[in-house]
């Protein structure tokens, strides 16, 4: 048997695969026929490439047939229709047939592209992105999130990623997803396998996670009217000495080592909405309960001086972070919403600053991740309590605090970025796990989909007891009308590569909750820009099969329309009718001085990730006596010593 020769930087080189292995595979760009969507798994060399399904055969042999008839139509060749906007459309019209998916296309976007942008988003639709990140310039190492949506290729070996760092990971099932790969690039538009780099330059103009990259992806590139910025308060802390993290004791740890802060948050908002001349962006505060962190040594209450240092339009809060500090100098720990210790009095102080729905409507909104969540000791249900973000604080806290609305992210959904268990669990198929089936308090039944079953169930107040054996919620006996699903990440990890999922996850949402309480959120540029996440969504149509048999109900244009954008421009009390795509001299940010470096951003984005020095916040209400008592310091007005009563004058 010949074997190939691995000569110094070949690809036979670089691949893993043995050379047997090898004899049996070809370079991937060597095949005759390149769809515009892949219609067999490609290995990067480091891994056994499965062999085409009889499925995907199918859908290759479909994309042919169109490509050839419709080429001929329009007297063109294959390969230049393939590259068109009628290329795409013969993809999803054979998908549709093949794999029984369900997106929105017509016959004729094989030949009209302006076929293609009807069944597209409508230039008119409101978009408000819930969920969306920009990393500090000081922080530019490739990304796991990025990887996973790259798929395989150059860059993520380049980047440190040999597999999909989700599948098999962290208590997830390893398998394959419903295409049958086990790492499928999700954004083949953006995200091609050779680019762009994870993560692009260190600067933050171009790097691929910074604000430069940021506000072109999402206001230029895509139909984004208004984005909510976020963060993550996932921070440990090494000790001078140490090689080992550990888990912070005071604010200052945490926030030098966080991907983005909560005052640089709101310096990156105040930035694009100066560049915009309108309000395009939202800032998320952080969500830091417990006694140490209401007397840090630093900032004295960090509630309260992120509300008179950054004026929050909303906050964000992680129960499976180490953001939770019993007393001063204890190490920070993980939380639940209901702990009426650790987290009402933060609450409290929230609650109290009511004032600042004036100017920010959102404030009261309270964005909470919860699923995606890592199993402890990489086992499926070892993470199963509140700390790690299963729903079981739900009824409790959203009746507590009636006048907070509990946004919660992801939608609750237990997998880790990999929802093949949700599949193996929807299906009854091997590695499922009991119950596959959650039963409501009317008797209705659904696949059970971890804990965003029991979300939605718990929010419409249908939830019994003990229906989720490990989880320990108490019934939900009434509606949770303050009670949200966001969909960041959770619909990006589905609707590509596991649409069966996707279609109960949407089902189950609009069945308990409704269409007035699920907001749309895109995780970006975690996954490229979000104009990929918005066409998708707008052209998913519920399968008949799977809406008759659960009794779903379809997800309209209005439905899509409120998930979109204008359920959250209600929670945000943004004026719809006053945004227009487009709106602001965006365009500018390439050459806007504060992104150079040394810039205003720059240094922003480049620091610590808080103003100095630091004026800790005041311990007093802001009051109009507290005001009143300013304004008679800043006038330097004499103090009275006149006192009232007696004094002795004579032995």
């Amino acid at each position: 048997m010949s074997r190939p020769e691995r000569l110094p930087g070949s690809r036979e080189e670089d691949a893993w695969l043995s050379d047997e292995q090898l004899e049996r595979c070809a370079p991937a760009e060597a095949e005759a026929f390149q769809s515009p969507i892949p219609t067999r798994m490609v290995s990067n060399g480091e891994y056994m490439p499965h062999p085409q399904t009889d499925k995907q055969r199918r859908v290759e042999e479909r994309v042919k047939e169109l490509a050839a008839s419709s080429a001929k139509k329009l007297g063109i060749t294959r390969r230049q229709f393939l590259e068109s906007t009628g290329g795409l459309a013969a993809s999803f019209l054979a998908m549709n047939e093949v794999y029984g998916a369900n997106f929105k296309v017509s016959q004729v976007e094989l030949f009209e592209p302006a076929a293609h942008e009807e069944n597209g988003p409508p230039k008119d639709l409101f978009v408000l992105d819930d969920q969306t990140h920009i990393v500090r310039s000081s922080l530019n190492g490739p990304n796991g999130l990025r990887a996973l949506a790259q798929g395989p290729g150059s860059v993520s070996t380049g980047g440190g990623f040999a597999y999909n760092p989700f599948n098999g990971v962290g208590g997830n099932a390893a398998g394959v997803d419903e295409l049958g790969n086990p790492w499928t690039d999700w954004n083949p538009a953006q995200l091609g396998p050779d680019s762009p780099p994870n993560s692009g330059p260190p600067t933050t103009l171009l790097g691929e996670f910074h604000l430069g990259e940021y506000i072109k992806r999402m206001y230029l590139e895509a139909q984004t009217t208004v984005s909510v910025i976020s963060n993550a308060n996932f921070a440990l802390f090494t000790p001078p000495g140490s090689t080992t993290p550990q888990p912070v004791t005071n604010i200052h740890d945490s926030l030098v080592n966080e991907i983005l802060t909560g005052w640089q948050t709101a310096q990156c908002r105040d930035f694009i909405n100066r560049l915009a001349g309108s309000r395009r962006a939202l800032a998320h505060a952080q969500l830091y309960p417990g006694p140490g962190n209401a007397a840090d040594p630093l900032f004295g209450d960090y509630t309260q001086w992120q509300i008179e240092n950054m004026g929050p339009d909303s906050w964000k809060g992680y129960n499976v972070a180490d953001a939770a500090s019993s007393g001063p100098g204890a190490p920070f720990a993980q939380w639940r919403l209901d702990d009426e210790v650790i987290a009402y009095p933060m609450y409290q102080v929230i609650a109290r600053n009511k004032h600042l729905l004036k100017t920010h409507p959102g404030f009261f909104n309270m964005c909470i991740h919860k699923g995606l969540s890592p199993s402890p000791d990489f086992k499926v249900g070892t993470n199963n309590t509140p700390e790690f973000g299963n729903p079981d604080d739900m009824v409790k806290v959203a009746t507590d605090w009636p006048q907070f609305n509990w946004i919660i992210y992801h939608s609750g959904i237990r997998p880790a970025f990999w929802v093949l268990q949700s599949l193996q669990d929807i299906e009854n198929l091997a590695g499922a796990m009991d119950p596959i089936t959650l039963t409501d308090s009317d008797g209705h039944t659904v696949p059970n989909i971890r804990w965003s079953t029991q979300l939605a169930q718990i929010a419409a107040g249908k939830y019994v007891a003990g229906a989720e054996p490990t989880s320990k919620s108490p019934s939900s006996t009434r509606r949770l009308s303050n009670v949200y699903a966001e969909l960041g990440t959770t619909m990006a990890s589905m609707i590509v590569t596991f649409p069966t999922v996707w279609a109960h996850l949407i089902g189950q949402l609009l069945f308990y909750m409704g269409e007035d309480k699920i907001v749309f959120g895109s995780d970006s540029l975690w996954y490229g820009g979000p104009q990929w996440q918005i066409e998708a969504l707008w052209r998913f149509q519920m399968p008949e099969s799977i809406a008759e048999r659960w009794d779903y109900p379809e997800l309209t244009q209005a439905g899509k329309r409120k998930i979109l954008g204008l359920n959250s421009a209600r929670l945000y009390g943004l004026p719809v009718s006053t945004f227009r795509y487009g709106q602001g001299n965006l365009g500018a940010y390439a050459s806007a001085p504060e992104l150079k470096p040394g810039g205003a951003m720059d240094n922003v984005l480049m620091g610590v990730g808080y103003p100095t020095p630091i004026v800790p916040a005041s311990p007093l209400p802001d009051d109009r006596l507290s005001r009143l008592k300013r304004w008679g310091d800043e006038l330097a007005f004499g103090r009275s010593n006149t006192r009232s009563g007696w004094i002795r004058t004579t032995g």
